[in-house]
C-alpha cells in the first residue's frame, strides 16, 4: 500500500486520487517549450495558466535536463527561479511549488523564499551536499532514477536487469535519505533518462512493481521521445500519445502525472477515476 500523504510545511497532501504537476520551464533549451517562459511576465502567465487549469502543484525548472543538455550553474538557476517563486507565493499563498534542480545551493535559496518540494533528477549524484540540504530544509524530495549527467545519459545504456537494477538504486538512495531524516519521498522512474525506447515501455508496463517501496510514484512521460520517436513525429505533436499513455500510467500506479498539458491530464484523471469506480462496482 502506497503512502497516502506527504507533509508540505505542516499541510498533509493526500494521494487518495492522482495529482497533476504542471511544468514551467524557465529555460532556453527545454526539449518541448524551451524559450517560451524565460522572462518574468511570461513565466508568471504560465504559472497562472497551470493553476487555473487545475494543477495540484507547479514544477519550476531553470535548467534543462533533457538528454544531451549541459547543466547550468547554481547561481544562474537561483537568478531565474527566485523572482518567480516569490511572486507565485505572493499571488497564490496556498500553491505548492516543486523546484527541479540538482544543486544544494538552489534548494536552500528556493526553500527560503517558499518552495515546497525538491525534484532532483540526479538522485543526489551531482552534488554531495544535496541530500543533507534536503534534510535540513525539511521538505519532500522526488527521487529520480538516472545513471549519469544529461549530456551522457543516453550513451552506452546497459542494465543487467532493468527492474532489479533500478530497485537496487532506489533502495540504496532511500536508505541514505532515511538515515538523514528525510521521510517524505516520491519516486520517479526516470523515463527517458538513460533508457532505451524498449526500457521506457517495460518500465511503464511494470511501474506498479515499484509500489513495493510504499511511496508515491511520479510519472513524467509528457511529450517525451518515447512517444514522439515511436510515432515518428515531434514533441509538439505528442499530446495525443501522451494522454493515451497517461491512462496506462494511472492504471499502473501513478500518484502524480508531471505534465506540460494540465487541462488534458486533469481530464484524463477524471475519466480514469470514473472508469475505475464503475469497473469496481
Amino acid at each position: 500500500m502506497k503512502h497516502t500523504t506527504i507533509n508540505i510545511n505542516g499541510r498533509l497532501l493526500t494521494f487518495s486520487h492522482p495529482l497533476v504537476m504542471g511544468i514551467v520551464n524557465l529555460t532556453e533549451d527545454s526539449f518541448y517549450d524551451g524559450g517560451k517562459y524565460c522572462d518574468f511576465d511570461r513565466a508568471m502567465a504560465r504559472c497562472e495558466q497551470v493553476i487555473d487549469e487545475g494543477a495540484d502543484m507547479i514544477d519550476l525548472g531553470a535548467c534543462s535536463t533533457r538528454p544531451g543538455a549541459a547543466l547550468v550553474s547554481a547561481e544562474e538557476e537561483i537568478d531565474r527561479l527566485l523572482p518567480v517563486i516569490k511572486e507565485v507565493k505572493k499571488r497564490y499563498p496556498q500553491s505548492i511549488i516543486s523546484i527541479d534542480t540538482v544543486w544544494s545551493e538552489v534548494v536552500e535559496a528556493s526553500v527560503a523564499v517558499g518552495a515546497d518540494i525538491v525534484n532532483d533528477i540526479s538522485g543526489g549524484q551531482f552534488d554531495n551536499a544535496l541530500f543533507e540540504t534536503v534534510a535540513c530544509c525539511n521538505v519532500p524530495y522526488i527521487l529520480t532514477h538516472t545513471n549519469t549527467t544529461p549530456d551522457k545519459m543516453q550513451q552506452s545504456i546497459h542494465y543487467d536487469n532493468l527492474i532489479l537494477d533500478i530497485s537496487k538504486y532506489f533502495a540504496q538512495k532511500i536508505t541514505s535519505l532515511h538515515d538523514l531524516g528525510v521521510r517524505d519521498i516520491i519516486l520517479d522512474l526516470g523515463f527517458g533518462f538513460g533508457k532505451t525506447l524498449e526500457d521506457n515501455y517495460e518500465l511503464l508496463r511494470r511501474q506498479k512493481e515499484f509500489e513495493v517501496f510504499d511511496l508515491p510514484i511520479l510519472t513524467g512521460i509528457s511529450r517525451k521521445s518515447m512517444i514522439y520517436k515511436a510515432l515518428d513525429n515531434s514533441p509538439s505533436e505528442a499530446l495525443n500519445g501522451t494522454s493515451f499513455l497517461h491512462a496506462f500510467a494511472l492504471e499502473n500506479g501513478a500518484s502524480i502525472l508531471r505534465v506540460h498539458d494540465v487541462k488534458e491530464a486533469v481530464q484524463c484523471i477524471k475519466l480514469f477515476s470514473l472508469y475505475n469506480k464503475d469497473s469496481k462496482q
